[in-house]
């Protein structure tokens, strides 16, 4: 099995081939993880990041600080690296204790055996670690928390660390905090509630505000943007006051308008199309240093500059910005800060999301066009059109089809409200009458009125057509007796049938129809004229091509038929064997029409 470097596996893989060699060596998992662990540090060595770990710090607790750091920049290379999180909360001569964090559960092992090789293979330091704690349920996007207590022999980090604490005999006198922001104008001092006691007079001005900023809550002014996963508290700074923080400034304006953006909701995006530029937010990278004489932490940072024309946009100068440093050289210089960048990844990922949503939600609305499509044109004709074909080539002669037309009829028109209970009362037979033309592969032409037209044998030609329209017709007539109309009205109608050669096609621009021409509606259209109630009426010609023997029908005479003249018809009484093909439950279609009919115009 090969792996490409660039390419995102799932989780699960690492774990199912753990499973699988552990059940094919007779070894534990934890021990099979541990060794994936291992490999994985001589896979990146190979790729000389070996060189990255040893560059960060001459013992290997150095390095224990500095893993944040480290995968702060792999993410410049690998921007979709979900990359853990770990600070030490312990130091002394025989160890430390890391805690872990990170979003991906069943990687403990993976990540002691890691621990193990970089120790052996690049520190020559055996280590003994040993798990004091797990927890897969913390606050923040960091869901698995594991505490470790690594032992090893760390006696000359403790005592670098001894000699840089010792008391030199150099007394100064105090420096105010004015005196010392002038050195660090974009600097932030806070205090253990995490309120802002003083700020440097650039960051001050870049900020923008009319009201006081001290006092404020740190995360009112800024956002904190690294290290990821973690909640910008007191602890967590103090625990990772060796890792580089990056905030981001919260401009008076910006904070303004997302207050009004909050109560009053906007159809646009969320997302600041103008941020990706850096024309309104300021990036702060620095380092967190706790003063225990005043108990606060000090953000000594400066602002991230690409250009001078991100400068200018940011309404900032080259002397506002920190004397001392290579701040102002940067800039000159155009250098392409990875913070900045990443930003920039970030926010074209976040875009990239919102596309993916913006498709989503476009596939949902095509499927209800296509369902309104469909119920205006067959769908073998409305995808002819959609491949490109002309409307005009859509028109086809059939030379046999079933056509009916069926009339609800005696209804009151007298009061206002007894049209209104006649629209819901059609609505909700009409509906039933939708349900029944799908089961019997009838193709509901359109409602006139009082009128429901359908046919079949078109566009799909049927050999069976006069068979289907007989069925459907007959079940009708039941269904319609059944139902039990809310608004008491007693819901009749009657049906006319007639086979015979029609021209079908798609006419009109704006509203499309599906529609049918052709002798073959008429005389389908008279034989509904002169059906009585509760009956079906049908031609001969259609009688003729009904299965012998598998209807009851009735001859009803020679009728005078309007442009016609006198025709020999039959009543269609049932069917041979009183079976139908399919039929609703009756009582779920009640249930359907009662809550058609609660719903008032």
């Amino acid at each position: 099995m090969v792996f490409n470097t660039r390419q995102i596996y799932p989780d699960e893989l690492m774990t199912n081939l753990a499973t699988a060699l552990a059940a094919c060596t007779n070894d534990s998992m934890d021990n099979v993880m541990q060794f994936f662990g291992k490999c994985f540090v001589r896979f990146f060595s190979n790729l000389g990041y070996d060189c990255t770990v040893k560059a960060t710090g001459r013992y290997f607790c150095d390095f224990l600080q500095s893993v944040d750091n480290i995968h702060m920049q792999m993410r410049f290379t690998y921007p979709k690296m979900k990359s853990p999180s770990m600070y030490t909360t312990h130091v002394d001569s025989q160890g430390v204790v890391l805690v872990y964090r990170s979003t991906r559960q069943g990687f403990t092992h993976y990540f002691m055996g890691q621990l193990f090789q970089i120790a052996k293979e690049l520190y020559n330091t055996e280590l003994d670690i040993k798990v004091l704690e797990t927890s897969n349920n913390i606050p923040g996007s960091r869901n698995v928390m594991v505490k470790f207590r690594i032992n090893f022999d760390n006696r000359e980090y403790i005592a670098k660390t001894n000699r840089m604490k010792a008391p030199l005999d150099l007394e100064l006198p105090p420096v105010s905090c004015t005196f010392f922001l002038r050195l660090f104008p974009f600097g932030v001092i806070m205090n253990k509630d995490m309120r802002i006691l003083g700020v440097g007079d650039k960051l001050l001005e870049a900020w923008g505000g009319t009201t006081s900023i001290l006092n404020k809550h740190v995360i009112e002014i800024f956002k904190l943007r690294r290290p990821k996963g973690i909640s910008f508290t007191w602890g967590n700074v103090i625990y990772l006051h060796s890792v580089i923080f990056e905030l981001e400034l919260i401009r008076a304006s910006d904070h303004d308008s997302s207050i009004n953006s909050d109560e009053m909701p906007s159809t646009s995006s969320s997302l600041d199309r103008r941020g990706s530029q850096g024309a309104r937010s300021i990036l702060l990278k620095g380092q967190m240093r706790h003063i225990e004489d005043i108990k606060a932490i000090i953000f000594l940072c400066s602002p991230l500059i690409n250009s001078l024309d991100e400068l200018l946009n940011m309404g900032l100068y080259l002397n506002d910005l920190n004397p001392h440093g290579l701040s102002k050289e940067l800039v000159l210089a155009g250098w392409q800060h990875c913070g900045r960048l990443e930003m920039m990844f970030e926010r074209a990922e976040q875009r990239s999301i919102e596309l993916e949503n913006s498709y989503a939600l476009l596939d949902r609305w095509k499927n209800k066009s296509d369902e309104l499509l469909y119920s205006m044109i067959p769908q073998t004709v409305a995808d002819r059109l959609r491949a490109g074909a002309s409307p005009l080539s859509t028109c086809e002669s059939f030379e046999s089809i079933t056509v009916l037309f069926c009339e609800l009829c005696d209804f009151d028109y007298s009061t206002i409200e007894g049209a209104m209970d006649i629209v819901l009362s059609m609505n909700a037979v009409f509906s039933c009458f939708d349900t029944l033309m799908d089961q019997f592969n009838v193709y509901k032409v359109e409602t006139v009125g009082r009128v429901y037209m359908a046919a079949s044998g078109a566009p799909d030609r049927n050999e069976n057509h006069a068979q289907n329209v007989a069925d459907v017709s007959l079940q009708l007539i039941e269904h319609v007796r059944s139902l039990k109309l809310p608004s008491g009205l007693d819901i009749r109608i009657r049906i006319g049938i007639h086979s015979g050669p029609a021209v079908a096609g798609v006419v009109g621009l704006k509203v499309p129809r599906y529609c049918f021409f052709g002798d073959t509606v008429n005389t389908a259209s008279r034989m509904q004229t002169t059906s009585l109630p509760g009956k079906v009426h049908i031609s001969s010609s259609t009688k003729a091509l009904l299965p012998k023997g598998h209807y009851h029908t009735e001859s009803r005479g020679v009728v005078w038929v309007k442009g016609k003249g006198e025709m020999e018809t039959y009543w269609l009484q049932s069917a041979a064997n009183n079976k139908m093909k399919e039929e609703i439950n009756s009582d779920d279609e009640n249930a359907v029409i009662k809550s058609l009919l609660a719903t008032r115009i």
